[in-house]
C-alpha cells in the first residue's frame, strides 16, 4: 500500500466522530472500531494509488472482430459524496480491432477503479477510457447498475433504485445496430 494512506489519521478521524455522536470508547466493542474502519478504508479504497492500465494487457493479437461480453462484473465503491457505499455490476463491451486480452483483466480494471473515492459516472468513464487507450479497440460499451446506499438509507429513503450510467465509445457510438446488438446481450 502507498504512503500516502495515513491509517493513523484514519483512526484519529474514526474516534472523534464516534465521540460526536455519544459513542462510549472505552466500551469493549467500540474501543478498537477506529482501527478496524482504518483497515477497512485501506482494503476499499486500495484503487487509489494504483492505475488501472497497468492490470489490462493485450495478450493476443487476433482477427475477432465481434462483441466480447463482460456481463454483471460486482462492484462495490465508496460515493465521494456520503462516504457511503454504491453496490452493483458493470457490463463492459468491446469490439477489438486484432488486440484482446485476458477475461479477467477487464474485471480487474473494473475492480482497481471502484475502489476509489467515486462517483458512478466517472467510474463509466474512465473503465470504458482505459480499454480504448490500451486495447485500441473498434468501440467499447460500459453500463453501470448500481444502488448508492445514501440514496437508500438516508435523503429521499428510496432502497432498491437503482442507478444506471452508460459510456459508449467508437461504433457503439456510431453504429445504432451494433450498439442494440450490445445493450440486447447485456438485458438477456
Amino acid at each position: 500500500m502507498s504512503k500516502q494512506f495515513d491509517k493513523s489519521k484514519i483512526e484519529k478521524g474514526v474516534k472523534e466522530i464516534l465521540e460526536a455522536v455519544g459513542a462510549d470508547l472505552k466500551r469493549k466493542d467500540i474501543a478498537t472500531t477506529p482501527k478496524r474502519v482504518a483497515q477497512m478504508y485501506e482494503e476499499i479504497l486500495d484503487g487509489q494509488f494504483r492505475k488501472a492500465d497497468d492490470e489490462l494487457e493485450v495478450i493476443l493479437e487476433q482477427t475477432h472482430d465481434e462483441i466480447i461480453l463482460l456481463k454483471g462484473i460486482p462492484l462495490y465503491s465508496l460515493c465521494e459524496h456520503h462516504l457511503l457505499p454504491f453496490v452493483g455490476k458493470a457490463h463492459v463491451a468491446y469490439i477489438p480491432d486484432k488486440r484482446i486480452t485476458g477475461l479477467s483483466k477487464i474485471a480487474r480494471v473494473v475492480d482497481v477503479l471502484s475502489k476509489r473515492l467515486q462517483v458512478q459516472e466517472r467510474l463509466a468513464t474512465e473503465i470504458a477510457d482505459v480499454v480504448m487507450k490500451k486495447l485500441k479497440p473498434k468501440g467499447v460499451m460500459v453500463v453501470i447498475e448500481a444502488e448508492h446506499l445514501c440514496m437508500s438509507m438516508r435523503g429521499v429513503k428510496k432502497p432498491g433504485t437503482l442507478t444506471t450510467t452508460s459510456v459508449v465509445r467508437g461504433v457503439f457510438r456510431t453504429n445504432q445496430k451494433t450498439r442494440q446488438e450490445a445493450l440486447s446481450l447485456i438485458s438477456s
